[in-house]
């Protein structure tokens, strides 16, 4: 069964996307933490980085670079902004497509809670 992501990426729900390429595709995020909350999701499926197989590394450090644009393109590579990846369900993982969450806009603490 396709995921939540790959349904978004197949156009079958809605999504605000802010940026995307042959790889990948960004996203906001439905439920925020920060002003600036966007997914950056490969559009291959991975299901996470354990998960990833050693020949993804090219897919991987795209969707880094991905996101890297994405800070640019809406303004907060100046500023800060935070890069996380939950992997698996005990690290907070939800969706069991690998995606980058790109936080901005607010101070980020460390460790987060």
């Amino acid at each position: 069964m396709p995921t939540l992501f790959e349904k978004i990426i197949a156009g079958d729900i809605p999504a605000d996307i802010v940026y995307e390429d042959a790889w990948c595709v960004a996203f906001r995020d439905i439920n925020p933490q920060a002003p600036t909350h966007v997914l950056v999701v490969p559009r291959r499926p991975v299901v996470n980085v354990a998960q990833a197989a050693d020949d993804d590394q090219a897919l991987l450090g795209h969707v880094m670079i991905a996101a890297r644009n994405v800070a640019r393109q809406l303004g907060v590579a100046e500023t800060g902004y935070r890069l996380v990846v939950n992997n698996g369900a005990g690290a907070g993982q939800t969706v069991f497509h690998l995606h980058v969450h790109l936080l901005a806009g607010r101070s980020l603490t460390w460790p987060p809670g």
